[in-house]
């Protein structure tokens, strides 16, 4: 009887599929929760991309366009929530003999104002030239947190030439 026990073979694809099946349904919700994350990612890559592109199309901003660019952003980060989104833009400036000034700078979220220009690339501003900086700060959070259970921050950030005027002045 044991003998015929050890041969029978029937019953071994169910083991095998209780063994595996764990495995596969991690991997499965593994992929897709870095597929929301790696689109959560390139949205707050594009949303510092529009606001920076919006801003240096304009010679001069008021908070109602400001307004309006930071709620395009906001509808840029759809579907995802957009709680934790952070957006700032900044208008840097180097004088006649080269120092650097912040001209203005506006956020939305927890950013705060851009008060140094300590983080700028060296040589990437020449003189009485200005600069756009825009940066967008997003923190996802999985909605399954089983694959990625804690939250992860994405920063982009863009530097861009103002296109119609030599500096974007915010009034």
């Amino acid at each position: 009887m044991l003998r015929r026990f050890s041969r029978d073979s029937r019953g071994t694809a169910a083991v095998e599929f209780a063994f595996v099946a764990p495995v596969m349904l991690l991997m499965y919700f593994g992929m897709a929760e870095m597929t929301q994350a790696m689109m959560a990612s390139r949205r707050a890559s594009h949303v510092a991309s529009t606001v920076g592109d919006l801003v240096t199309q304009s010679s001069s901003l008021n908070q109602a366009a400001v307004d309006d660019i930071f709620s395009i952003g906001d509808t840029i980060m759809k579907p995802f929530p957009t709680g934790t989104l952070a957006i700032r833009f900044s208008s840097i400036k180097a004088d006649n003999v080269g120092a650097l000034s912040v001209a203005c700078t506006k956020h939305k979220g927890s950013f705060g104002d851009l008060t140094s220009t300590a983080g700028l690339p060296s040589g990437l501003l020449t003189t009485n030239d200005s600069i756009i900086v825009a940066e967008a700060k997003y923190t996802y959070t999985s909605p399954l947190q089983k694959a990625l259970p804690n939250p992860i921050t994405f920063t982009s950030t863009y530097y861009l030439k103002p296109r119609k005027s030599s500096e974007v002045a915010c009034l």
